[in-house]
């Protein structure tokens, strides 16, 4: 007999600021019409306070956020928590148990895979380990370490790097000093990696298991760059993509096993996506973040509510079959609101 898809349970997303992943997060919801969504921002300023669909809104205490975000599911009956960034999902990942024995589920992978992934230096010697195909990587933590790797290269902090926040390309070996110096001034410890060129394609993939580890399905995207919203920087050298994904939803069946391979050496028990690049018909991924990804929408309206998918699971045990895609091109704006000036979230 096939099961019904239950509703009405409500859900909050946790981070709703404008063009995030909490927005995409929760017009995916919306596309189902069978959550109450809620949402939950440090900030007054968030969009998805002013957001037309959200059943409520609240600010939370960003020097207390675990202790508030509990707080408010419990006051509203929430059912499970969908961190609507990588922020939240590091500050809720941890208590993800505590929350679970309140009956509240933490729609993330699981802390391990999360710790791994959180610190990419770890994760780039992971994949050698495993034997994974990764673009070379190396870490380095003072600039003396900055030997004879080859340029071009990319230069990215080992750690917090979502959306591409200070990821260079460096044509040289003296461009590699300056921009290195940068890097290791805001953090840590940095990653030196090999450029590849976008000439066999640039994808984010995301890739879906549930919580007992049950492979549900892979949808990837090749991206386009003819906007300038998917484009963080370009030179002769060559091109490093923004946060913003959009172009080709196909079904691409090499490069989706692939990535359902690394998900399975990666123990994934949820949702992760996997950024890379091609070439000669590998996938080399740069970039692995182990939950929900800004393309989450534009997979949900191909086909792949990856999001409805996970919660009818975790929610009800319901376990859906590995959806049906509609092939074709899926791009993206951004949207505007206007709020008065005494209409700010209190």
């Amino acid at each position: 007999m096939k099961k019904v898809l239950l509703n009405n349970s409500s859900i909050l997303i946790a981070g709703i600021g404008g063009a995030s992943l909490g927005t995409e997060i929760f017009k995916s919801l919306m596309l189902t019409k069978r959550y109450m969504i809620y949402g939950c921002d440090i900030s007054p300023y968030a969009f998805g306070h002013y957001q037309n669909g959200f059943h409520n809104t609240f600010l939370v205490d960003p020097n207390h956020y675990v202790e508030s975000v509990r707080t408010i599911c419990l006051e509203h009956n929430i059912r499970a928590v969908i961190p609507g960034g990588e922020q939240p999902m590091t500050l809720l990942g941890p208590y993800q148990d505590e929350f679970n024995a309140l009956g509240i589920k933490i729609t993330s992978n699981t802390s391990e895979v999360i710790t791994v992934c959180a610190n990419k230096d770890r994760l780039f010697d992971h994949f050698y380990t495993l034997n994974i195909p990764c673009p070379q990587t190396i870490h380095v933590c003072h600039e003396s370490e900055l030997i004879d790797f080859p340029c071009p290269c990319i230069i990215k902090p080992a750690s917090g790097t979502g959306g591409s926040q200070m990821v260079f390309l460096a044509s040289t070996k003296e461009e590699a000093k300056q921009y290195l110096s940068y890097v290791l001034q805001n953090t840590e410890i940095a990653l030196l990696q090999e450029y590849i060129s976008v000439d066999e394609g640039e994808f984010t993939i995301g890739v879906l298991s549930l919580p007992n580890k049950k492979f549900v399905g892979a949808i990837a995207l090749r991206r386009l760059f003819n906007a300038k919203l998917s484009v963080m920087s370009k030179t002769n050298t060559g091109l490093i993509s923004s946060g913003y994904s959009q172009g080709l939803i196909d079904l691409f069946p090499n490069l989706c096993e692939q990535a359902k391979k690394i998900a399975i050496a990666l123990h994934s028990a949820g949702p992760i996506n996997i950024q890379g690049r091609v070439r000669n018909g590998v996938l080399l991924p740069f970039e692995i973040n182990p939950r929900f990804s800004a393309s989450t929408y534009l997979r949900a309206i191909a086909g792949f509510n990856e999001i409805d998918i996970y919660l009818q699971y975790v929610l009800y045990g319901i376990e859906s079959l590995s959806p049906q895609i509609r092939p074709g091109y899926y791009l993206r704006s951004l949207d505007e609101v206007y709020v008065p000036m005494d209409g700010l979230k209190q």
